[in-house]
C-alpha cells in the first residue's frame, strides 16, 4: 500500500500519464485523472494514450495488479497526429480552443495547419469542425511520446485562455462604465418663451 501524501501521489501519477490531456479517460486532463486515481474514486486503466505502458507503470506504483485497458475509454493504437486538409479548411477557427497543447496555427478566415511536432493526437480539434476537414494520421514520433512537454504546452495554453478570459472581463467592465458615464443625467427642463 502506498503511504505519501495525497499531492505527492497526484504528482507521481500525473508524471505517469502522458498529458494528451485528451479527456477520453472521463476528466477534464490528465491532472485531474491523476487526483481521481490518488483517491480511489477512478481506476488506473482509463487512458487509451497511454496504453498498456502506463497501465503497467501505474499498476507498479500503485501495488496493485495490472489491469487490461477499459474498452469503454477507447483502445490502444498506433500514434497519431491531427491532420487538416487545407483545401477544405474555411478558416472558421473553432479547433483552435479545444487544442490543449495550442498545435493547431492560424486564424478566423485564414486557413488552419496542424504543428505535427507539438499535436499530441488527442482529438478534440475533430468536433467542432463544420466541414469535417480535421481528421487524425498515423505519425511515427507524435508529441504523445513527450509528457515533460506536452504538460508545459498544456498549462501555457490554459494560462493564456485565463489571460484572454480576464483581459475580455476588463474590457466589458470598462465598455460599462464608460456607458454609464455618457448617459445624460436628468437635467431639468427650461420653459420655453
Amino acid at each position: 500500500m502506498n503511504t505519501e501524501s495525497a499531492p505527492e501521489l497526484v504528482a507521481r501519477i500525473d508524471a505517469l500519464l502522458p498529458q494528451t490531456q485528451c479527456t477520453r479517460c472521463g476528466y477534464s486532463g490528465c491532472r485531474p485523472y491523476a487526483a481521481a486515481i490518488a483517491a480511489g474514486e477512478a481506476q488506473f486503466n482509463q487512458c487509451p494514450p497511454g496504453g498498456s505502458d502506463t497501465i503497467r507503470a501505474l499498476a507498479a506504483l500503485l501495488g496493485q495488479d495490472v489491469l487490461p485497458l477499459n474498452p469503454a475509454n477507447g483502445i490502444e493504437s498506433p500514434p497519431q497526429v491531427a491532420w487538416i486538409d487545407e483545401s477544405r479548411c474555411i478558416g472558421c477557427a473553432r479547433c483552435l480552443p479545444p487544442c490543449p497543447v495550442d498545435a493547431i496555427v492560424g486564424a478566423a478566415k485564414f486557413v488552419h495547419t496542424v504543428v505535427a511536432e507539438r499535436c499530441t493526437g488527442c482529438a478534440l480539434c475533430i468536433a467542432p469542425c463544420p466541414v469535417d476537414c480535421i481528421e487524425l494520421r498515423p505519425d511515427c514520433a507524435p508529441a504523445a511520446n513527450q509528457p515533460h512537454l506536452n504538460r508545459a504546452r498544456y498549462s501555457a495554453h490554459r494560462e493564456r485562455l485565463q489571460r484572454l478570459a480576464e483581459e475580455r472581463e476588463r474590457e466589458l467592465a470598462a465598455k460599462k462604465a464608460s456607458a454609464t458615464l455618457r448617459t445624460p443625467a436628468q437635467a431639468p427642463r427650461r420653459e420655453r418663451r
